[in-house]
């Protein structure tokens, strides 16, 4: 790949809002992606006068039955499948067992089907995205025990 086809690539994320792309092609890989800032979060004004006692920040906090959960979290921005055709068994459910490498889900991106693999061993908890759902680069697809 030609370093114009790279800045053109560049230029669609940039028009599009995407934060990553992942392209194979001849067996070569190229990854871009593009690190946002964390937002700014300004604090609300208080709900009474302005001398009204301010409290404290709330942190949010993983529900109980989220504690001790790992995430499989996506790899780039696309469209989130179970399986690789609309006739065939999902590749996972919910109590499935899965090993690191094992086949998860599909994520398509620009009309490339792009095959996404467990990270590590566990059993799904939890599916996060329903088929046909886009999803976000870092968004969790999969809650394990």
């Amino acid at each position: 790949m030609e370093l114009k086809d790279i800045r053109s690539l560049a230029q669609i994320m940039k028009d599009t809002g995407l934060t990553g792309l992942e392209l194979v092609e001849e067996g070569k890989k190229i990854r871009l992606e593009k690190h946002m800032p964390p937002p700014v979060v300004s604090a609300a004004p208080p709900a009474s006068g302005a001398g009204a006692p301010s409290a404290p920040p709330v942190q949010a906090e993983k529900s109980e039955k989220d504690q001790g959960l790992k995430e499989i979290k996506s790899p780039m921005v696309g469209v989130f499948y179970t399986s690789s055709s609309p006739e065939s068994q999902p590749y996972i459910k919910v109590g499935s067992k899965v090993k690191k490498g094992d086949i998860v889900c599909i994520i398509e991106a620009m009309k490339l089907l792009n095959e996404i693999n467990s990270d590590q061993d566990g059993e799904i908890a939890e599916i996060c995205v329903d088929n046909g759902q886009v999803v976000e680069y870092g968004q969790t697809l999969f809650k394990l025990r």
